[in-house]
């Protein structure tokens, strides 16, 4: 199955092309130019580069939030463009489950991106390989709110450390480990292993219901971890 992922969440522009679970090729770039101006071509240029033409591919993936209002819109509309225009499935999965991808080798995983006005989009995972498991709700709270939900060893991400880590060391009952700075936004291409099985069954997400995920400002509260 040939995907094309996108994840528009963050200031990067990140696609990446995969053919069942080979990863062909991946882009994660800070664009020059507006989003609604640079996505198409640079949808084009990494399907030249990967020699995959649209019409070979099966499906698509998107990250949908939370993040910036305007640049997820943009990349939703476009996918939704893409899927209608092709009659190809679509799957979209939010942004905090792709970056939590990006940490290697950890059971417990606390992604925290940055929501500006001192507050942080967060969720709670437990990993096993490919496999993720979330514990918690996605919810939009301030650092020390954040890590009352958190205790022994846990591996954080997301550019919210920039901000945050010097506080996450001086809790008590956390055993902080942290990933490289490369790893703190989110990347396409770990979509491929969130979605793949869902678009071979031919579970494609409805495309008239699919919509940002956003947390902030019309739903600032904690939302209680799942039992």
């Amino acid at each position: 199955m040939n995907l094309l992922c996108i994840d528009t969440s963050t200031e990067n522009l990140s696609l990446s092309i995969s053919r069942d679970e080979k990863i062909l090729k991946f882009r994660n770039a800070k664009l020059n130019r507006p989003l609604d101006l640079s996505i198409m071509p640079s949808i084009k240029k990494i399907l030249d580069n990967a020699g995959m033409p649209m019409k070979r591919l099966d499906g698509f993936a998107v990250g949908l939030g939370p993040g910036s209002f305007t640049s997820l819109r943009v990349g939703l509309s476009t996918v939704k463009g893409l899927a209608y225009g092709t009659h190809k499935p679509v799957v979209g999965v939010p942004s905090l489950d792709i970056l939590a991808m990006n940490a290697r080798g950890s059971a417990q995983i606390c992604t925290l991106r940055d929501a500006r006005r001192n507050l942080v989009y967060a969720c709670l995972y437990k990993k096993e390989g490919s496999s993720l498991k979330r514990k918690s709700g996605y919810f939009l709270a301030n650092i020390q709110d954040v890590l009352k939900q958190v205790k022994g060893e846990v591996t954080f991400i997301g550019d919210g450390l920039k901000l945050y880590k010097d506080d996450i060391k001086k809790v008590k009952g956390i055993t902080p480990k942290f990933t490289d700075e490369k790893y703190i936004f989110p990347q396409a291409r770990h979509l491929v292993p969130l979605v793949l099985k869902q678009l071979k069954e031919g579970k494609g997400d409805n495309i008239d219901k699919m919509i940002p995920l956003y947390l902030y400002p019309d739903h600032c509260q904690i939302k209680t971890r799942k039992k």
